[in-house]
């Protein structure tokens, strides 16, 4: 089963190679991972997609919550969520299917970013399946490249935030302070 995992982590310099190791060391696939800085430039969030039973996603909670770094970890899967992806298709676009190509983007809400005399540049935002069914109507005119930025999460009633109190310290703060 798919699984979507955010965390939010202390946002710093080796924070995403311990995340990833922390998958790699124990044998388990990211199938996505999108990472960006929240309102907070101190803290980022990231989306993990990743495939496992009910045991495996709870044994990859429990070690991404020992890592110093991570702040909060939710399992969106079985929540009701928002989410989406951020694709770019280069299409190849000869006069004669460029209107065919035209009505696609515009059937799937996309938009066309950049024009040559060879081909097309789309931009399609949307869900896995949205994005899937649009390249498969986009295969028969011949594919260049595409570039996925892998799905981004939300959960439309619970919140995934940082709620500091005044003087409370995040993890890795705290284990600075006790190193010291």
């Amino acid at each position: 089963m798919k699984h979507t995992i955010s965390v939010l982590v202390e946002n710093h310099f080796g924070v995403l190679a311990h995340v990833a190791g922390l998958f790699s060391a124990r044998g388990f696939n990211i199938d996505s991972l999108a990472v960006g800085e929240t309102d907070d430039p101190t803290v980022s969030r990231m989306t993990i997609m990743a495939h496992g039973d009910e045991r495996i996603i709870e044994q990859i909670i429990k070690q991404l919550n020992k890592l110093i770094d991570v702040i909060k970890v939710q399992d969106l899967t079985e929540e009701e969520t928002i989410s989406r992806e951020l694709v770019l298709i280069k299409v190849n676009a000869t006069s004669a299917g460029r209107s065919d190509i035209l009505q696609i983007v515009n059937t799937f809400r996309a938009k066309v970013v950049d024009v040559n005399p060879h081909s097309l540049t789309v931009e399609v935002t949307g869900t896995e399946e949205k994005i899937d069914a649009m390249l498969e109507l986009l295969r028969p005119f011949g594919i260049k490249e595409v570039v996925r930025t892998g799905t981004i999460a939300l959960a439309r009633k619970s919140e995934l935030t940082l709620k500091k109190e005044k003087g409370e310290s995040t993890k890795a703060q705290s284990a600075s302070k006790e190193k010291e």
